[in-house]
Protein backbone atom coordinates (compact mmCIF):
# COMPACT_ATOMS: atom_id res chain seq x y z
CA UNK A 1 0.00 0.00 0.00
CA UNK A 2 1.72 3.22 -0.96
CA UNK A 3 0.77 7.21 0.39
CA UNK A 4 -1.49 8.80 -2.25
CA UNK A 5 0.64 11.51 -4.18
CA UNK A 6 -1.20 14.24 -2.78
CA UNK A 7 -1.18 13.14 1.11
CA UNK A 8 2.45 12.41 2.56
CA UNK A 9 2.22 9.29 4.28
CA UNK A 10 3.30 10.41 7.64
CA UNK A 11 0.07 12.63 7.96
CA UNK A 12 -1.78 10.09 7.01
CA UNK A 13 -0.38 8.12 9.73
CA UNK A 14 -1.19 10.20 12.08
CA UNK A 15 -4.69 10.28 10.65
CA UNK A 16 -4.99 6.62 11.29
CA UNK A 17 -3.27 7.08 14.92
CA UNK A 18 -5.70 9.47 15.81
CA UNK A 19 -8.53 7.65 14.38
CA UNK A 20 -7.05 4.69 16.85
CA UNK A 21 -6.55 7.13 19.92
CA UNK A 22 -10.24 8.20 18.97
CA UNK A 23 -11.72 4.87 19.03
CA UNK A 24 -9.67 3.89 22.54
CA UNK A 25 -11.15 7.19 24.06
CA UNK A 26 -14.89 5.95 23.46
CA UNK A 27 -14.03 2.65 24.72
CA UNK A 28 -12.06 4.51 28.11
CA UNK A 29 -15.08 7.81 27.99
CA UNK A 30 -17.79 4.62 28.58
CA UNK A 31 -16.57 3.78 32.16
CA UNK A 32 -15.37 7.11 33.00
CA UNK A 33 -19.41 7.80 32.73
CA UNK A 34 -20.32 5.45 34.62
CA UNK A 35 -17.46 5.36 37.42
CA UNK A 36 -18.41 6.03 40.83
CA UNK A 37 -16.09 7.49 43.69
CA UNK A 38 -16.05 4.20 45.36
CA UNK A 39 -14.18 2.87 42.49
CA UNK A 40 -11.03 4.21 42.52
CA UNK A 41 -9.44 3.09 45.83
CA UNK A 42 -11.05 -0.36 45.80
CA UNK A 43 -9.18 -3.26 46.37
CA UNK A 44 -9.24 -6.13 44.27
CA UNK A 45 -6.87 -7.95 45.73
CA UNK A 46 -5.04 -8.76 48.75
CA UNK A 47 -1.47 -7.95 47.35
CA UNK A 48 -2.53 -4.14 45.80
CA UNK A 49 -1.07 -0.72 44.59
CA UNK A 50 -2.75 1.81 45.56
CA UNK A 51 -2.76 6.03 46.85
CA UNK A 52 -2.55 6.62 50.46
CA UNK A 53 -2.26 10.23 52.01
CA UNK A 54 0.84 11.51 53.22
CA UNK A 55 0.69 14.24 56.23
CA UNK A 56 -0.18 17.15 54.36
CA UNK A 57 -2.88 15.17 52.65
CA UNK A 58 -1.15 14.80 49.18
CA UNK A 59 -2.27 11.96 46.97
CA UNK A 60 1.08 9.40 47.08
CA UNK A 61 1.16 6.17 45.03
CA UNK A 62 2.72 2.86 45.60
CA UNK A 63 5.89 2.24 43.82
CA UNK A 64 8.91 -0.05 43.50
CA UNK A 65 11.83 0.96 41.58
CA UNK A 66 12.08 -2.66 40.23
CA UNK A 67 8.96 -4.53 39.67
CA UNK A 68 7.92 -6.80 42.48
CA UNK A 69 7.55 -10.82 41.99
CA UNK A 70 4.34 -11.05 42.22
CA UNK A 71 3.09 -7.63 40.78
CA UNK A 72 0.49 -5.96 42.58
CA UNK A 73 -3.14 -5.86 41.55
CA UNK A 74 -3.27 -2.32 41.06
CA UNK A 75 -6.62 0.12 41.72
CA UNK A 76 -8.55 2.34 39.70
CA UNK A 77 -7.21 5.06 41.57
CA UNK A 78 -3.13 3.99 40.50
CA UNK A 79 -4.32 3.25 37.40
CA UNK A 80 -5.59 7.14 37.20
CA UNK A 81 -2.31 8.38 38.21
CA UNK A 82 -0.05 6.27 36.19
CA UNK A 83 -1.86 7.23 33.10
CA UNK A 84 -1.80 10.96 34.67
CA UNK A 85 2.10 10.22 35.43
CA UNK A 86 3.18 8.70 31.77
CA UNK A 87 0.95 10.57 29.53
CA UNK A 88 2.04 14.47 31.06
CA UNK A 89 5.56 12.87 30.82
CA UNK A 90 5.07 12.38 27.04
CA UNK A 91 2.65 15.69 26.47
CA UNK A 92 6.50 17.08 28.34
CA UNK A 93 8.54 15.93 25.46
CA UNK A 94 6.28 16.43 22.88
CA UNK A 95 6.44 20.52 23.90
CA UNK A 96 9.70 20.74 24.61
CA UNK A 97 9.45 20.79 28.10
CA UNK A 98 11.53 18.98 31.16
CA UNK A 99 9.79 16.18 31.82
CA UNK A 100 8.18 16.20 35.45
CA UNK A 101 9.53 13.48 37.59
CA UNK A 102 6.48 10.71 38.58
CA UNK A 103 6.96 12.25 42.83
CA UNK A 104 5.50 15.38 41.15
CA UNK A 105 2.91 13.99 40.00
CA UNK A 106 -0.44 14.84 42.03
CA UNK A 107 -3.33 12.49 41.70
CA UNK A 108 -6.04 15.14 42.72
CA UNK A 109 -8.62 12.23 44.31
CA UNK A 110 -11.59 9.95 43.69
CA UNK A 111 -14.68 10.46 41.62
CA UNK A 112 -15.04 13.63 39.01
CA UNK A 113 -11.54 15.17 39.96
CA UNK A 114 -9.73 12.13 38.16
CA UNK A 115 -12.55 11.72 35.60
CA UNK A 116 -11.81 15.75 34.50
CA UNK A 117 -7.90 15.54 34.99
CA UNK A 118 -7.66 12.77 32.21
CA UNK A 119 -10.56 14.28 30.42
CA UNK A 120 -7.67 17.12 30.19
CA UNK A 121 -4.60 15.12 29.31
CA UNK A 122 -6.68 13.84 26.45
CA UNK A 123 -7.63 17.96 25.57
CA UNK A 124 -4.29 18.65 25.87
CA UNK A 125 -3.01 15.45 23.75
CA UNK A 126 -5.49 16.36 20.91
CA UNK A 127 -4.10 19.88 20.89
CA UNK A 128 -0.45 18.54 20.41
CA UNK A 129 -1.05 15.67 18.18
CA UNK A 130 -2.84 19.06 15.61
CA UNK A 131 0.07 20.72 15.98
CA UNK A 132 2.57 17.72 14.69
CA UNK A 133 3.78 18.16 11.30
CA UNK A 134 5.37 15.48 9.14
CA UNK A 135 8.90 16.35 9.86
CA UNK A 136 7.94 16.29 13.77
CA UNK A 137 6.45 12.10 12.97
CA UNK A 138 9.39 11.36 11.62
CA UNK A 139 11.96 12.82 14.10
CA UNK A 140 13.29 9.96 16.62
CA UNK A 141 11.31 10.09 19.98
CA UNK A 142 12.37 11.54 23.17
CA UNK A 143 10.32 8.98 25.31
CA UNK A 144 9.86 6.32 26.03
CA UNK A 145 12.64 4.86 24.80
CA UNK A 146 15.48 7.80 25.72
CA UNK A 147 16.13 9.13 21.54
CA UNK A 148 16.44 5.48 20.09
CA UNK A 149 16.54 6.07 16.57
CA UNK A 150 15.15 3.38 15.49
CA UNK A 151 11.87 4.88 17.28
CA UNK A 152 10.06 8.00 16.02
CA UNK A 153 7.45 10.42 17.02
CA UNK A 154 4.63 8.66 15.43
CA UNK A 155 5.91 5.38 17.39
CA UNK A 156 5.61 7.44 20.31
CA UNK A 157 2.15 8.52 19.05
CA UNK A 158 1.51 4.85 18.51
CA UNK A 159 2.32 3.95 22.31
CA UNK A 160 -0.05 6.16 23.88
CA UNK A 161 -2.77 5.16 22.26
CA UNK A 162 -1.52 1.39 23.07
CA UNK A 163 -0.97 2.67 26.62
CA UNK A 164 -4.16 3.97 26.82
CA UNK A 165 -6.12 1.29 25.61
CA UNK A 166 -4.27 -1.30 28.03
CA UNK A 167 -4.81 1.55 30.80
CA UNK A 168 -8.55 1.90 30.00
CA UNK A 169 -8.98 -1.81 30.01
CA UNK A 170 -7.41 -2.71 32.95
CA UNK A 171 -9.99 0.06 34.83
CA UNK A 172 -12.47 -1.03 32.74
CA UNK A 173 -12.66 -4.82 34.24
CA UNK A 174 -11.69 -3.67 37.71
CA UNK A 175 -15.04 -1.22 38.01
CA UNK A 176 -16.70 -4.48 36.48
CA UNK A 177 -15.81 -6.74 38.84
CA UNK A 178 -16.57 -4.63 41.82
CA UNK A 179 -19.84 -3.60 40.41
CA UNK A 180 -20.40 -7.70 39.88
CA UNK A 181 -18.96 -8.21 43.73
CA UNK A 182 -21.37 -5.99 44.68
CA UNK A 183 -24.71 -7.32 42.94
CA UNK A 184 -23.28 -11.06 44.26
CA UNK A 185 -22.81 -9.60 47.51
CA UNK A 186 -26.72 -8.08 47.68
CA UNK A 187 -28.33 -11.26 46.36
CA UNK A 188 -26.34 -13.45 49.06
CA UNK A 189 -27.93 -11.27 51.87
Amino acid sequence: MSASPNRPAPQRALEVLRWQFDLTWSLFEYHLERIEPEDFLWEPAALCWTLHRDDDGTWVPDWAESEPDPVPVPTIGWLSWHIGWWWGVTLDHVRGETPRARSGVVWPGAGEPAVAWLRGLREDWLTALGRLTDADLAATAPFPWRNDPRHTVAHMVAWVNAELMKNAAEIGQLRLQRAVGELSAARRT
